[in-house]
């Protein structure tokens, strides 16, 4: 990490206080930061490239709504061949400039059958289904212990605070479970009968390492869903990637107006 982080500070103006990870279509969160210092992916040294597609592939440090913030626009994933200390590298470097607070944020498949395709979810816990965890090997007791706790993965206080602000706005959060599998295939009808039945209201193929990673770190995280298909077998259509990124475009401006609104008490 020291290398990254060397090169990141030597082109900071202020060390950020809060991260944000944008999924797939969520991109446009990026252009809300004000007086952005905007850093390719390939210009960080050892930093992975990310190759999905509406994974932008840049740092944007500056400002919202007052915070000094971070944005990741794009993440490396297992199912693109990177390890996962790659998977985990960028969430681990914000942390470590200073990002004491995470937001992720992800697209995924429904399971619930409450939801509907564009409904924001708030995650209340995961499923580890990926085969992997980002603590695997010897410990780095300069990031945290060796056996840590993940009963507060997901930030009760920051849980809270998404809560109270989407009640305040008026806008609909509905809160899940999320299962994280590796990919890339989409899963089966049969896969999410069983998802279903273990516990998962949503099902995708990210957040989970980097919620591991930060909570080993002492952050505090808070992680939403974008649900932007239903998990197969619950439609009779097919699945495809220009679903995901179309909902996300659409729903865009109604995730970037709640994680505005928390900032300030972020």
């Amino acid at each position: 990490m020291k290398e990254q982080i060397d090169y990141l500070e030597s082109r900071l103006k202020a060390r950020p206080e809060i991260a944000i990870v944008l999924g797939s279509g969520l991109g446009p969160m990026a252009d809300e930061v004000s007086d952005p210092t905007v850093i390719p992916y390939e210009d960080i040294p050892g930093w992975p490239h990310s190759t999905a597609v509406g994974h932008a592939g840049k740092l944007i440090f500056g400002q919202l709504e007052g915070r000094n913030v971070v944005v990741m626009s794009g993440r490396a994933h297992l199912y693109e061949g990177h390890s996962i200390d790659k998977v985990v590298l960028g969430a681990r470097v914000m942390a470590r400039l200073g990002a004491s607070k995470v937001i992720l944020t992800n697209a995924a498949g429904g399971i619930n059958l409450s939801y509907n395709r564009g409904a924001l979810v708030l995650i209340t816990d995961h499923l580890n289904l990926q085969g992997t965890n980002p603590l695997l090997g010897p410990n780095d007791d300069s990031l945290g212990p060796r056996f840590p706790d993940m009963t507060f993965c997901y930030s009760p206080r920051l849980r809270q605070v998404a809560l109270d602000t989407a009640q305040r706005i008026g806008s609909t959060l509905h809160q899940g479970v999320y299962a994280c599998l590796s990919g890339p295939t989409y899963e089966t009808p049969a896969e999410i009968r069983y998802l279903r039945i273990i516990g998962a209201d949503l099902v995708g193929m990210s957040t989970v390492p980097e919620a591991i990673a930060l909570n080993h770190m002492g952050a505090e995280v808070v992680a939403f869903s974008c649900v932007t298909n239903m998990a197969a077998g619950i439609t009779n259509e097919k699945i495809h990637h220009g679903e995901v990124l179309e909902t996300g475009r659409d729903v865009s401006a109604q995730f970037i107006n709640l994680i505005r609104a928390m900032l300030p008490s972020v």
